[in-house]
C-alpha cells in the first residue's frame, strides 16, 4: 500500500513539473542544492547559467517527470546493491570515483564483491553527485586516471 501511495505522490509531483516551470525550477534547484558539494555557496560550483540550462533540458522536452520516475523506480535497486549481497557481478576493467557528496558511496569492500576487476579506485576531497558538472578538471582527471591504466 505504501508503493502505491508513493507511486501516487510521484504522480502528482510529475504533473507539477510538466505544467509549472516555477514548480520544475524549484525542483530542480532543490536537486542541485541537496545532492551538490558547494560548502553553502551553490553559484560558487554551479553558476545560475548552469542551472538554467539544466533546467531547460528538462523543461524544453518535458522530461521532468520520466527523470523523477527514473530515481523512484530505481533507488531501491541502489540501495539493495550496496548493503545486500553482490548476486550479478561485472568482470570487466572498473574505475571507481566515490565523490564525497554522492547520494550512495559503496564501500571498497563492497564494490569489490560486485566488481571483480577494479583498476582504480580513488575518494577525491570534493565533488558531489553531479561531479561532471560540479568540478569538471577533477572529473576529467578521475577518467583519464582510469583510462591510463587499460589502454
Amino acid at each position: 500500500m505504501a508503493r502505491t501511495r508513493d507511486r501516487a505522490g510521484l504522480e502528482t509531483i510529475g504533473y507539477a513539473l510538466l505544467d509549472s516551470p516555477a514548480a520544475l525550477a524549484a525542483w530542480i534547484v532543490e536537486k542541485f542544492w541537496s545532492w551538490t558539494d558547494h560548502d553553502g555557496d551553490l553559484e560558487g560550483v554551479v553558476t545560475r547559467d548552469e542551472l538554467l540550462d539544466n533546467l531547460m533540458l528538462y523543461r524544453l522536452p518535458r522530461t521532468g517527470a520520466s527523470s523523477a520516475r527514473l530515481y523512484w523506480e530505481s533507488i531501491r535497486q541502489v540501495d539493495a546493491w550496496i548493503s545486500g549481497s553482490a548476486t550479478d557481478t561485472v568482470t570487466v576493467p572498473t574505475g571507481c570515483s566515490i565523490f564525497p557528496k554522492e547520494l550512495h558511496r559503496p564501500s571498497r569492500r563492497w564494490a569489490e564483491r560486485r566488481f571483480l576487476d577494479i583498476r582504480y579506485w580513488n575518494e577525491p576531497e570534493r565533488g558531489g553527485h553531479f561531479a561532471a558538472l560540479e568540478q569538471p578538471e577533477l572529473f576529467v582527471e578521475e577518467v583519464r586516471a582510469f583510462f591510463r591504466l587499460v589502454r
